[in-house]
């Protein structure tokens, strides 16, 4: 999907009469968004922070778009773009931080206004909540350490469940 979003990213800066720079592995060489791009810079890693920040700073770039994945939603990328001068074409590394986390991230929604749907503490009793519930990792991703529990009785299974999960993945 990094190919997509790059060629969907392209389009748009060439129709705005800006230059593209794609950045690639050997793997990815001769990749349909990497053939696409006015220039190329090849990386040993999508995921070497120094390395892309210094490819993009390398290339002249002013913005970089971090496709899907990968990159796109560390702070620290973020961070190492800004000190490096360049813009990142999505959230800053403060609003990477806020919302990292599920449970902070929902705290930020609700000071917001924005509507959430209900939720309960790990010391609100089990009896009193409305099944189902979703019981989610605070800190995962990706539907990581999700769990969809039905009644009170299935509750104890399911968060240590999602525990595991959510240890075992992050």
């Amino acid at each position: 999907n990094r190919g997509e979003i790059a060629l969907r990213v392209m389009r748009t800066a060439q129709r705005l009469g800006w230059g593209t720079v794609a950045i690639h592995t050997d793997l990815d060489a001769d990749a349909p968004h990497v053939r696409a791009a006015d220039d190329a810079v090849r990386v040993e890693s999508y995921l070497d922070i120094d390395a892309v920040v210094a490819a993009a700073s390398e290339s002249g770039a002013g913005f970089v778009h971090p496709g899907y994945g990968f990159l796109s939603e560390r702070a620290p990328f973020a961070r190492a773009l800004a000190e490096a001068g360049i813009t990142l074409v999505g959230p800053s590394a403060e609003v990477m931080d806020a919302m990292g986390r599920k449970d902070a991230a929902r705290e930020v929604a609700v000071a917001a206004g924005v509507p959430v749907v209900p939720s309960y503490s790990l010391e609100d009793e089990p009896a009193t909540f409305s099944y189902p519930v979703l019981v989610k990792a605070a800190a995962g991703g990706g539907g990581k350490g999700m769990r969809v529990v039905r009644s009170a009785a299935e509750l104890p299974e399911a968060m240590a469940a999602a525990a595991r999960e959510a240890a075992s993945s992050f």
